[in-house]
């Protein structure tokens, strides 16, 4: 009864509301933010086929490594994290630590953006140097992300940029940097390592993104171009790497999927992630059962 619940400092309006939730048997609930702080920070980098932590443990506390030495193969991965990208720092705060900077962009851009301001240096007055001309959004179908940019600083020209799944980046590339900073040809030897990295990632319950890059025929592609319709340029890429981000599981959500399965409610998981990431996530938290 309404009394019965007061007593224990329920405050209930309508007590229709508590026979709509006794007689639930099934919760869906988003991840990223819902299961999740929706905090997400760079764990690790994949490039030259060598595996980068990108973060340091200090008390307890995650905090941005030292940066990384320079190498082609860094450069690349940091110039497309720092352009493919829609999100932006909010204005007057140069003053605040960057990791606790507030962001105009989704979770995951955010990361991205405040790791290269934190390894690679000021994200604006990069991008600064290549004028972005044309941009794909995101989206569930293709699940990547383009963007086109001058190189009128650097090489001339125009350079294409873009990350989204793994599976989907890898499919249009037919190159990657080495360790030795070379551009050479993907064979099987190189696939065999990517599946296992992306896997080995996605099984920490990290979201994976795959980076490349394209440097575009300056004759064919002059400034001041249309680029209109970009799939017909999404061949012979070059590969730059994987970058893996942490969203640590909300301390309160193991507690509440316990409580509801010993009331009988099943609890299921709504993400767009890599299903070995969701897996992952969803043991952390209780929805999948250990075995």
């Amino acid at each position: 009864t309404a009394q019965s619940l007061k007593s224990k400092n329920c405050l209930l309006q309508k007590l229709e509301a508590v026979e709509t939730l006794g007689s639930t048997s099934v919760i869906c609930s988003d991840k990223t933010g819902t299961l999740t702080e929706n905090r997400m920070t760079v764990a690790h980098l994949w490039y030259g086929r060598q595996i980068h932590d990108a973060t340091r443990a200090d008390n307890g506390d995650i905090f941005m490594a030292a940066r990384r030495p320079a190498s082609k193969g860094w450069e690349a991965l940091a110039r497309v994290m720092g352009l493919c990208s829609r999100a932006v720092f909010r204005e007057n705060q140069d003053h605040i630590a960057v990791k606790d900077r507030l962001c105009n962009g989704d979770a995951s851009e955010t990361a991205l953006l405040k790791y290269f301001e934190s390894e690679y240096g000021n994200a604006e007055a990069f991008r600064n140097q290549y004028p972005k001309v044309h941009e794909d959004s995101f989206s569930s179908l293709n699940k990547y992300q383009l963007s086109i940019h001058e190189q009128a600083v650097h090489r001339g020209g125009h350079i294409l940029v873009i990350k989204g799944a793994p599976e989907k980046i890898i499919d249009k590339c037919s190159t990657f940097i080495n360790a030795n900073e070379e551009e050479v040809q993907i064979d099987g030897g190189f696939i065999a390592s990517f599946n296992e990295i992306d896997a080995r990632l996605a099984n920490k319950g990290e979201r994976v993104f795959g980076f490349a890059h394209k440097f575009l025929d300056p004759v064919e592609f002059p400034e001041g171009c249309d680029f209109g319709r970009t799939d017909r340029l999404l061949y012979n890429l070059c590969f730059v790497g994987l970058v893996s981000l942490t969203d640590p599981p909300r301390a309160t959500v193991p507690v509440a999927v316990s409580s509801c399965r010993r009331a009988g409610i099943k609890v299921i998981m709504v993400t767009g992630d890599h299903p070995i990431t969701a897996k992952a996530i969803g043991r952390a938290v209780g929805i999948i059962s250990p075995g």
